[in-house]
């Protein structure tokens, strides 16, 4: 082990004992970009400052806590995902007395809300449940008010028409000069709470989890964990939608199969256990 190898582990154990953040699986790529951008924000020369600090200030510790979180997100985000979604998964799960669905990793909820309005557009929203989560509670607290800069809607507004979307755009937020507010009704279908997954288990069994460019951040023995965290969190014949840089590797996850391939939409493997 190199001394920079030391450094960033002695750094990331400390953050995991000050925090409960484990990020020691992160992809080591990632995470020396994220530390590298904060020495320089920060005066440092090394990691070993930055690890000082941690110890001894709380408010480098929340500094890089947020530094950590993955943050990059928007509405209808690849369309084409909302649009298989839409054409061939909701077809199959319409007849079920509920629907409930996760989102893990959520950020700021953009593709949350995004996925009420397909679902109110489908006809079961009023028998769905979102469960929106994220690691970092300020972001949630963001969520929770679905407040948008409204510089950002025409993006959204293209990215919801090319998804199928049945209605004007702007029916489903009110704005002013400067924000949009989504409409209170599609809030109340999404319920926010803070959950890691790196640390935390299943809460629940689900029609559908959404975690879409998360996992490119971690490394493969945390991938493989965080999927099978997936696998028991889905009922059977459940389904998994990913990024589009990611995909699941179906030899280390035999209880998959690809449904959509193009999309990263999967589908969990009927079992015992039904819905």
């Amino acid at each position: 082990m190199d001394k920079q190898d030391l450094e960033l582990d002695l750094f990331l154990t400390a953050v995991y004992r000050l925090s409960g953040f484990d990020f020691r699986k992160y992809m080591k790529s990632s995470i020396m970009r994220r530390v590298e951008n904060r020495l320089r924000l920060e005066g440092l020369k090394n990691l070993s400052q930055l690890t000082e600090k941690v110890i001894h200030h709380d408010v480098f510790l929340q500094k890089v806590l947020d530094d950590f979180s993955i943050n990059v997100t928007e509405m209808f985000r690849d369309p084409t995902f909302f649009l298989s979604f839409r054409e061939k998964v909701i077809p199959l799960l319409r007849e079920l007395p509920e629907i409930r669905v996760w989102h893990a990793g959520c950020s700021s909820g953009e593709e949350a809300y995004s996925m009420a309005i397909l679902l109110e557009e489908e006809g079961v929203g009023h028998k769905s449940k979102i469960y929106a989560t994220d690691m970092n509670e300020k972001i949630l607290e963001k969520a929770q008010k679905g407040i948008i800069p409204l510089s950002k809607m025409k993006t959204y507004t293209k990215n919801y028409m090319q998804a199928g979307g049945k209605t004007a755009f702007s029916e489903y937020y009110h704005s002013d000069h400067q924000f949009a507010y989504i409409n209170e009704d599609l809030l109340n279908r999404i319920v926010f709470a803070q959950h890691n997954l790196v640390t935390d288990r299943s809460f629940n069994e689900f029609h559908i989890i959404v975690c879409r460019n998360v996992l490119i951040y971690f490394n493969l023995e945390l991938q493989h964990n965080v999927i099978q965290l997936f696998q028991e969190s889905l009922g059977a014949e459940g389904f998994l939608g990913l990024g589009s840089k990611e995909a699941l590797r179906l030899d280390a996850h035999p209880g998959f199969e690809e449904f959509d391939l193009y999309d990263k939409i999967y589908r969990k493997k009927n079992g015992e256990h039904g819905y």
